[in-house]
């Protein structure tokens, strides 16, 4: 199971850059479309997601992880 690292406000981010380069891509005509799409596309992915693997890789983690405990007593 993939545990979520990214928090709310890095996954808004995420999803706004994204969406921008993605519009950015929509829009421009260049020989770089497919790296503006790559990385729009890596924006919102990650941001729907809320994993991010590079994250993962560095041992980062900006998710909120304070659940309350259950106990049976």
């Amino acid at each position: 199971m993939i545990v979520m690292n990214l928090g709310l406000s890095d996954r808004v981010f995420r999803l706004i850059t994204g969406l921008g380069i993605v519009t950015f891509d929509y829009l421009a005509s260049s020989s770089w479309e497919v790296i503006f799409l790559f990385f729009g596309t890596w924006g919102v992915l990650t941001s729907a997601f809320g994993y991010c693997p590079f994250y993962r890789i560095i041992g980062y983690n900006s998710c909120p992880t304070n659940l309350p405990s259950h106990s049976n007593g």
